[in-house]
């Protein structure tokens, strides 16, 4: 059995705790993964391989959710294939968005999404009493499953980080982790990755290390699972799913969805010359996205491809400085985009 590979394995204090919480944890459970309790769903996953967009929130001059927007992205997701939404992330800033208008988003993607694409929502925060509180809203409405970010700036030890998945995922939504060193200042480690996805409802895994030879160290650790590895890096992505990932989760998929899923599909599928042909193009893309901090250039690049009315980000971030604008164009262009 896996878990007792990876005490054997692995002798650090950490690991070997986070052993055996997780055989406590399971004491009244089957062992090993079972069917999930994702609302209105009966499969193992409800989540696919290839391309998830991270989808940008569209907002009103004014700082209002612009509702008929977003209702014109998610049709656009439906017609270029996108394989699975992840909303209300990062890039869909809701950090700064209050439970009330979390609702009026999902209610949308409910309504445009549900049943045509799984639908992925970000509830991580650093209380875990928020935490259950979003993920309850996402039951709730319907959504398929949750991404959980490990809790940022308090920087919890490695146990505490494998209890806070483990408490989250006991909700029954299906549960994918997001590891992000450089944003919340942890990392959960690959052998406390996988002693994580021995509960049945974790799903799967946003890595968003940049570190490739973490792909083939998962690998080994998750054999014969149904655990899926997206990438949270769009400039590494493709190579990611060549060492044995399942996909991305995509600020350039925003832009250029039906790429993505192109690339992404070719990538699993071991079509590596495709998905390289595919991808070229949009290099420049990965990188611009990020002159300033996300979704800053997203939003600009989606307002001058004519997706979304305004590019406004609410405090605290702001306008995109128009000194970057000449690089996005650049990158817009040699995407075939604009």
């Amino acid at each position: 059995m896996r878990l007792l590979v990876l005490v054997v394995t692995s002798f650090s204090i950490t690991s070997t705790w986070g052993f055996f919480t997780a055989w406590e944890r399971r004491s009244t459970r089957p062992f090993g993964r079972v069917a999930l309790q994702a609302s209105n769903s009966d499969e193992i996953n409800p989540m696919k391989p290839g391309s998830t967009v991270a989808l940008i929130t569209p907002m009103t001059n004014t700082g209002d959710i612009d509702v008929p927007s977003l209702r014109k992205l998610l049709q656009l997701h439906v017609a270029e294939g996108t394989d699975n939404l992840c909303v209300l992330g990062t890039t869909g800033e809701a950090s700064v968005m209050t439970m009330n208008e979390r609702e009026k988003v999902l209610k949308v993607v409910v309504e445009e999404a549900k049943g045509k694409i799984p639908i992925l929502v970000g509830t991580g925060t650093i209380d875990p009493n928020n935490v259950k509180a979003m993920t309850q809203q996402a039951i709730d409405l319907g959504c398929d499953a949750n991404l959980v970010v490990c809790p940022y700036y308090v920087k919890p030890p490695q146990r505490a980080l494998i209890s806070h998945m483990t408490t989250m995922a006991d909700m029954e939504l299906p549960l994918v982790i997001y590891n992000i060193p450089g944003r919340t200042g942890i990392d959960l480690k690959d052998e406390n990755i996988a002693i994580c996805a021995e509960h049945e409802n974790i799903i799967g895994l946003k890595d968003a290390t940049g570190d490739l030879s973490r792909v083939a160290s998962m690998r080994k650790l998750l054999a014969g699972d149904d655990f899926l590895m997206y990438s949270g890096d769009d400039a590494t992505s493709m190579e990611f799913v060549n060492l044995g990932g399942d996909g991305c989760i995509s600020v350039t998929a925003n832009l250029a969805p039906g790429k993505l899923h192109e690339i992404m599909i070719a990538a699993k599928e071991g079509r590596t010359a495709d998905a390289e042909a595919a991808n070229k193009p949009l290099e420049l893309l990965h990188d611009k996205l990020f002159v300033e901090a996300n979704p800053m250039p997203a939003k600009w690049c989606a307002q001058r491809m004519g997706l979304i009315e305004t590019a406004h980000a609410r405090p605290p971030l702001c306008s995109l400085d128009p000194a970057y604008e000449p690089e996005l164009i650049e990158a817009l262009q040699a995407a075939g985009l604009i």
